[in-house]
């Protein structure tokens, strides 16, 4: 007699935790000079060299977390170091749906993992695609409870500013912004809009080689 294999149910226990909630804006400038201009000005301190973001954002092949308007993003970074080689860093972030807000304010959970090529061949065979891929070279400072960051990208210089809610309002302010200014539109969605003016086809926002 032969039987069908039975088939064995695992269930994961997930462990409640407490949630990073991510709270940013962006604020527009003419060039990344003037930029940075302005982020001397607030005399923050110096946390994270200049170094290139490569990200890349990936869905099931049904587009659920766009359905959702949820984020998986695989960020390599890579770092020039003083001997000329070259220090790259992978991270992995899962960012939930928008909240209403005027600020860009949502859930948050980011690890890091060893190979970034490799972590992005795993999930490709495991059935994720790359939808998006966009680079930016990122400078960042901290200033209390905010953290600075001057971002080039191919469609404009923008300074973030993320964490405490009161004191990015402080530090906008400083900059002479008011909330006329915030930005929290993602740079997909600047890269689209920049498209869109300059009628050129949506591709990837990479810079050039």
């Amino acid at each position: 007699i032969h039987r069908k294999p039975s088939i064995r149910r695992y269930t994961i226990d997930v462990v409640s935790m407490n949630a990073h909630i991510e709270r940013e804006i962006k604020l527009r400038y003419a060039t990344r000079n003037e930029a940075r201009l302005a982020v001397d000005g607030l005399e923050g301190t110096p946390l994270r060299d200049r170094r290139l973001q490569d990200d890349y954002l990936l869905d099931l092949p049904n587009d659920e977390l766009k359905h959702h308007d949820c984020t998986l993003r695989v960020r390599i970074e890579k770092t020039d170091r003083a001997d000329k080689s070259t220090f790259e860093t992978t991270t992995v972030t899962f960012k939930g749906p928008p909240l209403p807000d005027m600020m860009k304010v949502r859930e948050e959970l980011e690890t890091t993992v060893g190979n970034g090529k490799l972590f992005l061949r795993i999930l490709m065979k495991a059935g994720w695609n790359v939808w998006f891929r966009y680079q930016k070279y990122r400078e960042e400072f901290k200033r209390d409870d905010v953290v600075i960051a001057i971002d080039e990208t191919p469609v404009g210089a923008f300074v973030e500013l993320e964490g405490n809610e009161l004191t990015i309002r402080d530090l906008a302010s400083a900059l002479g912004r008011t909330t006329d200014d915030y930005i929290i539109a993602s740079y997909r969605q600047l890269y689209v809009e920049h498209c869109t003016n300059t009628n050129k086809p949506i591709e990837n926002m990479v810079f050039n080689s």
